[in-house]
């Protein structure tokens, strides 16, 4: 799995079996991209010259990424998989106009690893007339679910998206708002570190209200659900567009971890205020004044990483695409309607044999 941060792959070796049917993970990789890399990738979000060429050279090099995360992992727990699930890396995602777009050579990764290669999981769900994403609340339902227990999965990547796991009725899920997107750019253009670790400079400014008001007028959070969403609506230029240029970067960065934490708790309050039990997984889990907001905006809840329910929150994502590629190798569907919109569930993804 690769995502929407653009820090890297996270390569997860999963098993399946009776007892397991949801799968274990048996051990980890991750494996950082360069800066180069990231800046370029970055660059291919907005049109430019010669993009067809870029992104094609590109998906190559991402291509070998995948196939070292994979190499190496394989290496060192002495096992060999059955397949490989690529998510790839997205470029755009566009439900709208019919398409969302992952970059991965897929050939050349089942050429890498001598492994067959499932990728393309999102464009089935969108022929289908759904959005594509999110695709992991069929997985955090057959992962995380308890019986007679309302329970909400919040995964902040470079999107936030929430999974609501009723004690009765179907699994339900969207995308949010931001995740570290915005978090992460600004830290980037102010302090030159890829993410604000812990929180801490973010801790360090104070709220802007008025900012904050701003942010939570995005005609996003008015659009009914199914919905999905990345940079196309929560890009630095967005961003840009909202600030007067006066404030202090740190207090933006502090009123972005408000606004992260407001839109994933109206989110949850709108659509599954009986979830007394929230558990949170991604990379914005490890920020700590973006859980105490979070926390805050939602007092009478329980809210945990999903380490406490059996995956820990780094690698619930790349697990769950495991959980996709072993759904398609047995024909069974992988989305959740519920979630995406499509109107039928879909096998998804394209195989390539090894």
């Amino acid at each position: 799995m690769s995502g929407t941060s653009l820090d890297g792959v996270d390569a997860a070796l999963v098993a399946f079996d009776c007892a397991h049917p949801a799968g274990e993970l048996i051990d980890q990789y991750y494996l950082g991209y360069s800066e180069s890399l990231r800046l370029r990738l970055l660059a291919l979000h907005d049109s430019g010259f010669d993009e067809l060429h870029r992104a094609a050279t590109i998906a190559n090099e991402l291509s070998d990424y995948y196939a070292n995360a994979s190499n190496l992992l394989i290496e060192r727990i002495g096992l060999r998989p059955l397949a490989i699930a690529c998510h790839g890396q997205t470029i755009r995602h566009r439900p709208e106009c019919g398409y969302s777009i992952q970059l991965v050579n897929a050939a050349r990764l089942a050429e890498r690893t001598h492994l067959t290669v499932i990728a393309d999981f999102r464009n089935r769900d969108i022929a289908a007339g759904g959005q594509g994403a999110p695709l992991v609340p069929a997985f955090h339902a057959a992962a995380f679910g308890h019986p007679g227990q309302d329970r909400a999965i919040v995964n902040i990547g470079g999107i936030a998206n929430l999974t609501i796991i009723p004690a009765q009725g179907p699994v339900f899920g969207f995308d949010c708002g931001p995740g570290n997107l915005l978090l992460d750019a600004w830290c980037m253009r102010h302090t030159g570190q890829p993410y604000d670790a812990g929180g801490a400079w973010g801790a360090s400014g104070k709220l802007v209200p008025d900012l904050l008001a701003q942010f939570l007028r995005h005609p996003y959070f008015n659009q009914e659900t199914p919905k999905s969403a990345g940079r196309e609506q929560f890009s630095l230029a967005w961003l840009d567009n909202q600030l007067l240029r006066t404030e202090a970067a740190a207090d933006v960065q502090a009123t972005l971890v408000q606004f992260t934490a407001i839109s994933i708790a109206n989110a949850i309050k709108q659509h599954c205020n009986a979830a007394t039990e929230i558990y949170v997984c991604g990379g914005g889990a490890h920020n700590d004044s973006l859980f105490s907001a979070l926390c805050a905006n939602l007092p009478d809840s329980s809210i945990k990483l999903t380490d406490e329910i059996g995956i820990k929150a780094d690698w619930v994502e790349a697990h769950a695409f495991a959980w996709l590629g072993w759904q398609t190798l047995q024909n069974l569907p992988g989305n959740c309607v519920e979630a995406t919109g499509a109107t039928h569930a879909c096998v998804l993804g394209a195989v390539y044999p090894a």
